[in-house]
């Protein structure tokens, strides 16, 4: 009953109005009233804890900004949180999204400053040797890398029996090479992910389990999760060491794309009915934000097991196959090279707090 713009509008109006009464929106200005911030920035627009602090900031004057976590976070991750000012984006095209969703924004406020979870992709610092890469995982460096990357339960349920079939396809020989495949599960999770992978971890014993290396306060909190430093550097040569990636729709697309590795995408399902009630080449790949990616054939989509042998025999045989529509891709999602976000950042928060 309230899916139109004005409507919205009211809503969210009346959602402020409520909120601003309650007792941490007062902490929070006695807060700022003892630092005196000149800007207050939510690294994250979904976290709903910011909301008294950034309607705290808005009664007292002080400038407010949020930065858009991820490319896919306007289109289908709900509404962002609090009535901030300014709006930290990826990219021109995020910028384009933002301003389709929320028209009451104002376009000055919307500042480009690329992503930094891509910066330490431009550290050369952080690489290891593809030697050093395998013994940290324990694989060979001889022989080919498949990395599936893995979503959250809720997100995407048949992960576990996509990396059986996997590995059902590696060890009959039709995917050829004798890869090696690496199974990274989703950084933030409910529940241990051995527990939902442990059956095809003890079937397959040659399964490489890579743990994200994140600090979790709360377990299955994504607002209470970050990457430990250990993790960003093993995140950096794992997309760079690396030979091809599989995933459902993941953001990890981007990421080895960055890196100009192939990806093949997951469209079929293994239990029936689909969880999500449509066939999950229907549901995930008609997403909004990952339109690109299948319009730019910027990853392979493999709609049976069969096609995702020929897919990932192809790549591997040929790993330049679609490089072209993989850095168009790239080039629409990130305008500013990687590898300065951070210092951009930095810089618009200034601008922002001498504006007032």
């Amino acid at each position: 009953m309230s899916a139109s713009p004005r409507r919205i509008s009211k809503l969210l109006q009346w959602h402020d109005r409520a909120a601003a009464k309650l007792e941490s929106v007062n902490e929070y200005v006695k807060l700022f009233e003892e630092i005196r911030p000149t800007v207050l920035f939510c690294s994250h627009q979904r976290c709903l804890e910011v909301i008294p602090a950034a309607l705290a900031a808005r009664s007292m004057g002080i400038p407010t900004a949020t930065f858009i976590f991820s490319w896919d976070n306007i289109t289908s991750k709900g509404r962002i949180a609090a009535p901030f000012d300014h709006f930290l984006v990826w990219s021109d095209q995020m910028r384009v999204e933002l301003l389709q969703y929320y028209p009451e924004v104002n376009g000055d406020n919307i500042h480009v400053v690329g992503t930094p979870q891509f910066d330490p992709y431009a550290d050369e610092s952080l690489v290891w040797t593809r030697e050093e890469f395998c013994r940290q995982v324990g694989a060979d460096p001889a022989r080919p890398i498949i990395c599936y990357s893995g979503g959250e339960p809720g997100t995407t349920p048949e992960d576990q029996n996509h990396v059986r079939i996997l590995m059902e396809l590696v060890s009959s020989g039709r995917i050829k090479g004798n890869p090696q495949v690496l199974l990274r599960p989703a950084p933030v999770t409910r529940a241990d992910e051995r527990v939902r992978y442990g059956d095809v971890c003890r079937d397959y014993p040659e399964l490489i389990y890579s743990k994200p290396r994140w600090l979790q306060t709360i377990p299955g909190d994504w607002t209470s999760v970050i990457p430990s430093s250990e993790d960003i550097q093993l995140l950096a040569n794992l997309t760079k060491h690396v030979d091809l990636n599989i995933n459902v729709a993941s953001t990890m697309t981007l990421d080895f794309a960055i890196r100009d590795k192939p990806v093949v995408n997951i469209g079929f399902n293994t239990m029936s009915p689909p969880p999500f009630g449509v066939p999950l080449k229907d549901y995930y790949y008609k997403f909004e934000h990952y339109r690109p990616v299948v319009e730019m054939g910027a990853a392979r989509f493999a709609n049976t097991p069969q096609e995702l042998a020929e897919h990932v025999n192809a790549y591997l045989d040929d790993p330049s196959l679609d490089r072209d529509k993989r850095r168009q891709f790239v080039e629409l999602e990130l305008d500013l090279p990687i590898g300065n976000s951070s210092d951009k950042i930095t810089k618009v928060l200034k601008q922002i707090a001498v504006q007032g």
